[in-house]
């Protein structure tokens, strides 16, 4: 299903339970809705709840920008560190804005936001735009985006930010999956065949490395976030692996600490990505605090 929102096509998956509380499901850099873990979906599901999933711009089947063409994201990064102007194509404000727009489309005047890792930013950032619009905020593997905060792990950083080795699709698939694998969570290491079918699915699905670059450049200019984070209200949750290589523990630490009230829960072994025992303990803390603010 594509629907209009914010200038631009958005597509979408809706359960479609018009008389349920609304979980809108925000996904990570580059990732598309198909990303989200068919177990996640389906405890939310029977917990009662009405399931919204969405490509972000730039990714999977919504709307591209190639015409903005591609960040060199190491010189903006420079730029960006020593306090000169970095313009993005569209900054994460945008895609919060997707995502408003997004409910107005569907004529939704509340839900529960759940994003993971950029996802969790976009959905900080709706929780700031319209507060009256979000009854429960989860962040899962995300971070305020606060400068001083830990980097990523450098062998993380050199594939994330690195090239196939070979054109086509195979070469995609093997990228994708050398960077999967090195940010798995190390208590649960990833059947690589499954691995494999999943990310072959989703680059047949859409393949846009210049999204992500483009995404990136949003993430990585949206500085200002950390220091405005005490003001949502919404109740918040926000959970967190302990051994993520890509967005550090103390990252998710930093969020909770600068929202009101945020509840944090640290899970161990988890890194960043969501293998099955990793969807168990997200779901055991988030269908009761999701319940707890109808």
């Amino acid at each position: 299903m594509r629907i209009a929102a914010n200038r631009i096509e958005i597509e979408l998956e809706d359960s479609g339970e018009t008389d349920r509380p609304v979980v809108l499901l925000i996904m990570g850099m580059g990732m598309q809705l198909i990303s989200w873990p068919p177990g996640l979906v389906r405890a939310l599901r029977h917990a009662g709840f009405r399931i919204i999933r969405f490509d972000n711009r730039d990714a999977g089947l919504s709307t591209r920008f190639a015409h903005a063409g591609v960040p060199n994201l190491l010189w903006q990064g420079f730029r960006s560190h020593f306090g000169f102007p970095s313009e993005p194509a569209y900054s994460v404000q945008d895609m919060a804005l997707d995502a408003l727009g997004l409910l107005d489309a569907l004529h939704i005047n509340r839900a529960h936001v759940v994003g993971m890792s950029m996802g969790g930013m976009i959905a900080q950032r709706l929780a700031l735009q319209a507060p009256e619009r979000v009854a429960s905020l989860c962040s899962i593997m995300s971070s305020s985006g606060a400068p001083d905060l830990p980097m990523p792990d450098a062998k993380v950083m050199q594939l994330l930010l690195g090239k196939p080795a070979r054109p086509g699709l195979e070469g995609a698939v093997d990228h994708t999956l050398k960077f999967l694998s090195a940010v798995s969570s190390p208590a649960y290491p990833p059947d690589a065949g499954l691995l494999k079918t999943l990310i072959t699915a989703s680059v047949e699905r859409s393949y846009r490395p210049d999204g992500i670059a483009r995404q990136m450049h949003a993430v990585m200019t949206d500085t200002e976030r950390a220091n405005q984070l005490h003001r949502i209200t919404a109740p918040t949750l926000v959970i967190h692996g302990k051994a993520d290589p890509l967005v550090p523990y103390a990252c998710g630490e930093d969020t909770a600490r600068r929202i009101p009230g945020a509840r944090m829960i640290g899970v161990d072994g988890m890194g960043h990505d969501l293998p099955p025992p990793v969807v168990q303990s997200i779901t055991d803390a988030l269908i009761p605090f999701l319940h707890e603010h109808p």
